[in-house]
């Protein structure tokens, strides 16, 4: 028997996604070229804050993670966090998309530094938590669905607001960008509220292990921790890479104007949320490993393609964003549920709990991946590349790192994911032993806290 939560359950565990996405998205794509071109900090300029933020960022993950490991409160030991990191993603979110003509680059890498702290501490709990919410293979797979398909939603949602803005209610960029901001400020606190009091966590085991940078560099140490951590590094390098350059690309080399980009944007994430319910179904046929290969195969070949449109054809353009867009949602959603099987690894080999270590190793491989995405412009600038003065060069240079190098990646991912060891079987077994030990031991499986949406349904 296993604990199936209810599609209810699971919206409401998955509503923070849909401020956090909404921020994280403006973060790639619009607010560098917005910190550029409407508020004139240099490309580099820009570039570095993004990079070392991000990159300073990674080491705070380990730290909360094991923090995280070690909280015991009647709450849990993953929603007091999300609690505490969303008042701080409010304030620093205000700060960075209320920003005017006339900001520094002290100002940006002060308000990052803010956004980045609140953020680890929402991405980290909330995924953390997600592990806890089922033991079973597959059900994991569902419960991740669900929190990405919250995070496209997020997306959806928020590039909508441009033309909303720009078409409808005649704003300028400025304007856009502000109302980003003000979605993130009123819906971030009502999203967690609505998770953290609809959705049990279950209980914490009782003993408190060791939890830091050491046991952290440990877990790296482990074949399959690795081989998950380089496809998810590569896999948010790759989408970052090509997100931090979305614009200057469809403006610069396919002739669209800022409202026409946003909208094929959309296109794309419309595309993301259809994709979300099909990878989970994918992982049940044929493994997480190998839906997740197949997913990095079709980005590869659909990011070249998206050269070969014609410039300016609305339709060609929106027909490859849908082919890019369907296996978007596969890499985010099957990493976290992949580093649920290995805690129950880890857990079988060394007798512990280190679920927030493990997913501070998630959230440190998306950060270091998206990092080196936004330093992308760095390199771009050093290639002869000018956001305001076309050159060939320049533009080949755009088209190469759009393209050609996010598509290599994701035929490197391929190729990693079939390597990796933990399918279905190997689980199974694990969890076996697992259950064999603790009755060994006179433990039971700890009792989730009630929740009336819960249903119980007999394993498959």
């Amino acid at each position: 028997m296993t604990d199936r939560r209810s599609s209810w359950a699971l919206a409401a565990f998955a509503a923070p996604c849909v401020p956090i996405a909404a921020m994280g998205l403006p973060l790639v794509v619009y607010l560098p070229e917005f910190y550029v071109n409407s508020l004139g900090l240099s490309l580099s300029a820009v570039g570095a804050a993004f990079l070392v933020v991000k990159l300073v960022d990674i080491i705070f993950d380990p730290i909360l993670g094991g923090l995280m490991d070690r909280t015991r409160t009647r709450l849990g030991r993953f929603r007091p966090w999300l609690i505490a990191g969303t008042p701080i993603i409010v304030i620093g979110s205000y700060a960075l998309f209320m920003a005017k003509p006339g900001v520094g680059p002290i100002y940006l890498w002060f308000w990052l530094v803010v956004v980045y702290a609140g953020y680890s501490m929402v991405v980290l709990s909330q995924t953390a938590w997600g592990a806890v919410l089922s033991s079973d293979y597959q059900e994991r797979s569902r419960v991740y669905g669900w929190w990405q398909g919250a995070n496209v939603l997020g997306m959806i949602l928020v590039l909508c607001l441009p033309p909303v803005v720009t078409g409808v209610l005649k704003g300028d960029h400025l304007a856009s960008i502000q109302a980003m901001g003000w979605f993130i400020v009123i819906l971030a606190p009502l999203a967690t509220l609505l998770a953290t009091s609809m959705v049990g966590e279950p209980k914490a085991p009782k003993a408190v292990h060791r939890a830091g940078l050491k046991q952290y560099l440990v877990l790296l140490k482990r074949p399959s921790v690795r081989l998950l951590l380089a496809a998810d590094i590569l896999m948010g390098l790759a989408p970052g890479i090509a997100g931090s350059l979305f614009l200057f690309f469809f403006e610069r080399i396919k002739h669209f104007d800022k409202t026409q980009s946003g909208l094929l944007l959309l296109v794309y994430f419309l595309a993301a949320l259809a994709g979300s319910p099909i990878w989970p179904v994918v992982a049940k046929r044929l493994g997480k490993h190998r839906a997740m290969s197949i997913a990095a195969v079709i980005y590869a070949f659909v990011q070249v393609a998206a050269v070969m449109t014609p410039a300016g054809n609305s339709l060609a353009g929106m027909a490859v964003l849908i082919l890019a867009g369907l296996p978007y949602s596969a890499a985010p959603s099957l990493v976290r549920s992949m580093m649920a099987d290995i805690g129950d690894e880890e857990r079988l080999e060394s007798g512990v709990d280190r679920t927030g270590l493990l997913y501070a190793v998630v959230a440190g491989a998306m950060k270091l991946g998206y990092a080196l995405a936004v330093g992308v412009f760095i390199l771009l600038q050093m290639m002869g590349f000018d956001p305001k003065a076309p050159t060939a060069s320049g533009d080949a240079a755009l088209i190469a790192m759009y393209a050609f190098l996010p598509a290599s990646l994701g035929l490197l991912v391929s190729v990693i994911m079939l390597r990796y060891p933990l399918d279905a079987s190997r689980l199974a077994e694990i969890q076996r032993q697992l259950a064999a030990r603790d009755a060994a031991a006179g433990s039971s499986t700890p009792a989730a806290e009630p929740d009336p949406n819960a249903v119980v349904v007999p394993a498959q």
